[in-house]
């Protein structure tokens, strides 16, 4: 009897013990498919690693079922068949392996545990010293970097420390275990992978965090308004500089780990080729940038210009800026085509022959392009003039090589092409007049407008700086069918008659009220029918119109 319940009792034992082992199993599942789930690019896949997980726990249940039955049988086999003692027969067994055996699986157990151990405590260790480094940056005031840069990165970091320790002290005990070699070699390949891929990572939130300090710290420091002004005026290249240093460092992550897979390591020469061209493009902008500064600082740094010389320093920057900005573009190609082993000389070559076909065919392009030079150097007009051609009137904001931007006052804007521009009237040259039409009744004393016009024109010129003369009169225009038509001319600045023409209308307006001089307007007078009238004789006229 008591037999038999010691039997029982180590037949529970392995149970239990089996039971535990794969419980421990399932709890690492758990956890490393939490672990997974931090990392963002796996994070979005959670149904699908769900029910990977559920797969898998299944799978380990059914062998620990199947291990309980095979327990149960082999046991029960022993008890029965055999009718031997389990503890004796478990004895009898041990006692065939050798002793060190034992010693070796203690050591290697210990190995394991302590190589766990010290895993836990680096992880500790390490969040530790993060946690303290994230909270002295913070509080680091002459650092202005921006929280979310800041957060991003140490929760990054945060996270791959357990992704990266945990998975190498696996690794380490499989070596300890005697494991297949090949195991720990695909565990630190994927630690390896993982690792170069969350330091590119890092990199990039570091890069991003680190340029938006400097940009606070050089807008800080500046005090110089020239430098000031240069550097505003190439900051906006430095959220293009940081997409190309992304690009730059993903492209290099890509390369490392594609070096680390056998199979596609030979795609890893391409890398270094494609960062040197984002390194190109990112300069070739750079020099763009910088040629148009200093064109413009170059051209217009001198105080003494007068205006008609500035306004053909502004006509011709715009010219000269497209010309270096084609000329870096070129030269930004070739340097892609050498970078990529492509020899560019036949393609000059060919490029060239094939420019001169196309000047020979496009003929309307060769002709926009000299007029557009005939009329920058003979100075039909310039930027900011007010011109009147081919339909299009308003200030000229550009001339290029084969158009000319017109916005009219209404706001909209005119593309006109250089070789269309026939017939043009330039407002800007020296003066123009402000020619306005003052229309009065029939009945007026004409001498007495003639000298309220007069009068008015002389306020005009003390209230407005674009008034080079006062107001002439230069007499009866027309003989309307309501009103007598004046004509008065008044001589401003180069483009300044719209406004002055308004402003002079106005004061006309206000003065004629004063002196009751009545400005005609068409009337219209409605006549009914009396419908109870039966004289046949009477006129069946509804409306008539009339003008007085």
């Amino acid at each position: 009897m008591y037999q038999q319940a010691e039997n029982i009792l180590i037949v529970l034992g392995e149970l239990g013990f089996v039971i535990i082992i794969f419980c421990l199993f399932n709890f690492l599942l758990v956890k490393s498919f939490q672990q997974a789930m931090k990392i963002s690019w796996l994070g979005q896949e959670e149904s699908q690693a769900d029910s990977l997980r559920r797969q898998i726990q299944f799978i380990l249940v059914f062998v620990c079922v199947l291990l309980c039955l095979l327990i149960v049988g082999a046991n029960s086999y022993i008890i029965f068949y055999e009718e031997t003692n389990i503890k004796e027969y478990t004895l009898n067994i041990t006692n065939q392996i050798h002793e060190d055996f034992w010693i070796n699986l203690g050591w290697i157990t210990a190995k394991c545990l302590l190589v766990i151990l010290v895993a836990s405590q680096a992880i500790k260790l390490v969040k530790y010293v993060l946690n303290k480094i994230h909270k002295t940056l913070e509080n680091y005031d002459r650092i202005n970097v921006k929280d979310p840069n800041i957060e991003s990165f140490f929760s990054l970091l945060d996270k791959s420390v357990t992704n990266i320790i945990w998975p190498i002290a696996l690794a380490q005990c499989a070596l300890l275990i005697k494991l297949p070699e090949i195991v720990a070699k695909n565990i630190y390949l994927i630690v390896k992978i993982y690792a170069i891929v969350v330091i590119g990572l890092l990199i990039v939130k570091a890069a991003a965090a680190i340029i938006d300090s400097l940009d606070s710290l050089i807008r800080g420091y500046l005090s110089d308004d020239k430098k000031s002004r240069f550097y505003n005026r190439l900051r906006h290249l430095i959220p293009f500089f940081e997409r190309c240093l992304e690009y730059a460092i993903y492209v290099t992550t890509a390369t490392l780990v594609t070096e680390q897979i056998e199979a596609i390591a030979r795609l890893a020469r391409y890398g270094p080729d494609i960062v040197q061209i984002v390194g190109i493009i990112f300069l070739s902008r750079v020099f763009i940038e910088v040629a148009k500064l200093l064109v413009e600082e170059i051209l217009l740094r001198s105080n003494d210009l007068t205006e008609l010389e500035r306004q053909r320093r502004l006509t011709i920057i715009p010219l000269i800026q497209s010309a270096l900005k084609y000329l870096i573009y070129f030269s930004a190609g070739v340097a892609i085509l050498y970078t990529i082993e492509i020899d560019a000389t036949p393609i000059l070559a060919g490029a060239g022959l094939l420019g001169l076909a196309v000047s020979l065919g496009a003929q309307g392009i060769v002709n926009d392009v000299v007029n557009g030079f005939f009329i920058l150097f003979e100075n039909y007009y310039l930027v900011g003039d007010f011109i009147e051609t081919n339909g299009a009137s308003g200030f000229v904001e550009a001339i290029e090589l084969r158009t000319t931007r017109i916005r009219n006052p209404a706001g909209h804007v005119y593309i006109v092409r250089n070789g269309d521009v026939a017939k043009i009237v330039n407002y800007s040259k020296t003066y123009v007049y402000a020619v306005v039409q003052v229309g009065v009744d029939y009945d007026s004393n004409l001498d007495k407008v003639y000298r309220i016009i007069e009068e008015v024109g002389k306020q005009l010129q003390q209230v407005n700086p674009d008034v080079v003369e006062p107001t002439r009169v230069d007499g009866l225009d027309n003989f309307g069918e309501s009103d007598l038509t004046i004509r008065t001319v008044t001589k401003v600045k180069p483009g300044k008659h719209l406004p002055v023409q308004r402003v002079f209308r106005k004061m006309l307006k206000s003065a004629f009220d004063r002196e009751g001089i009545e400005i005609p307007f068409a009337r219209r007078v409605l006549i009914f029918k009396n419908e109870s009238d039966s004289n046949p004789l009477s006129g069946d006229r509804s409306q008539e119109n009339f003008q007085g």
